[in-house]
């Protein structure tokens, strides 16, 4: 009977005193270095949509008052400071 294999595996080079602190983190969480590493990897991808979305929800709402370039962040603000 073939087993599957339900992950991939990858080397990774990191400097020494980047090993270290992985290993002690994960020994400071009870995790293995690759569960470490799938959560870092995990909250990185959590990350970046929490910017995608925030960089949208920014040009949607700059595109509705006008907003194209710098010049007219710099001209708005001078508007409202009188």
């Amino acid at each position: 009977m073939d087993t599957v294999r339900v992950s991939k595996t990858t080397t990774i080079s990191l400097p020494p005193k980047a090993y270290k602190e992985m290993d002690r983190m994960a020994r400071a969480k009870g995790m293995t270095r690759s569960e470490l590493l799938r959560s870092a990897l995990r909250h990185y991808q959590r990350e970046e949509q929490g910017w995608e979305s925030l960089i949208s929800y920014g040009q949607q709402k700059a595109a509705k008052i006008g907003i194209r370039t710098e010049q007219d962040v710099e001209r708005l603000i001078d508007e409202s400071r009188g």
